[in-house]
């Protein structure tokens, strides 16, 4: 596919999300400035993701620490403005390197990560934005917190000076369609609004994906992380 071609199929699609967010904003009664698109290029080389922030979609989320450090690095996105976020699993022997060059990391599964991730932080003398990952399905292979463990990582994050907790994020159940994903949706937002606080008001709600991203907003979501629906096509 020749640049020019890259370019406006990625154009087409990313104009094709957008319109989806604008109308689940319209039938939640929000504005569809209260909703960011983090696009996911877990798919993609760097070519189809500069040709994404070319089209308007500046923050982006990788899964991986490796991936997120290539790209970052790659020449095709050198100069352009990119917000990285880490999206998937991070192991803590990943932590230092990741940090340095990611705006969030958006997956904080396990106390020991966020004691890592803050040290890391400390580290490159930043104060980190962070989401807490919540298991809110109770699928078995997932990551994350269970609910009930919420209160001691916020708890934890009274003593931690270099992270900045600024909200949740979770995956609706593989099975059982948009109900149960609705459901898994209004569960993360009501365990948000019960340990929410003026000091942590924990505003972020990341959660809905290409599959399900109208559902998340009808229960709240900030943030919608979107891979496949911006690759339609691409090679």
């Amino acid at each position: 596919m020749q640049p020019g071609e890259l370019d406006s199929l990625v154009q087409r699609n990313l104009q094709a999300v957008l319109e989806r967010i604008a109308r689940a904003c319209d039938a939640a009664g929000r504005s569809s400035d209260e909703v960011t698109l983090v696009g996911v290029t877990k798919y993609v080389g760097a070519a189809a993701t500069a040709a994404l922030v070319r089209a308007g979609c500046s923050d982006l989320g990788e899964a991986r620490p490796q991936q997120l450090w290539e790209k970052a690095a790659a020449p095709e996105l050198a100069g352009l403005p990119i917000a990285w976020r880490l999206i998937g699993h991070l192991q803590r022997n990943k932590a230092d390197r990741t940090v340095g060059v990611a705006a969030a990391i958006d997956s904080i599964d396990s106390l020991r990560l966020l004691r890592a991730v803050d040290g890391a932080a400390g580290g490159h003398g930043k104060r980190l934005p962070i989401l807490l990952e919540v298991n809110i399905s109770g699928d078995a292979e997932k990551h994350g917190f269970s609910p009930d463990e919420l209160p001691a990582v916020l708890e934890e994050l009274s003593g931690r000076e270099h992270v900045e907790a600024q909200g949740l994020m979770a995956m609706a159940a593989r099975e059982g369609g948009p109900d149960v994903a609705r459901r898994n949706f209004a569960d993360l937002r009501e365990l948000r609004d019960r340990h929410a606080t003026g000091a942590r008001p924990l505003a972020t709600l990341s959660m809905g994906m290409s599959g399900d991203l109208e559902e998340a907003i009808l229960e709240g979501a900030t943030i919608v992380r979107v891979g496949s629906a911006l690759w339609d096509g691409v090679a």
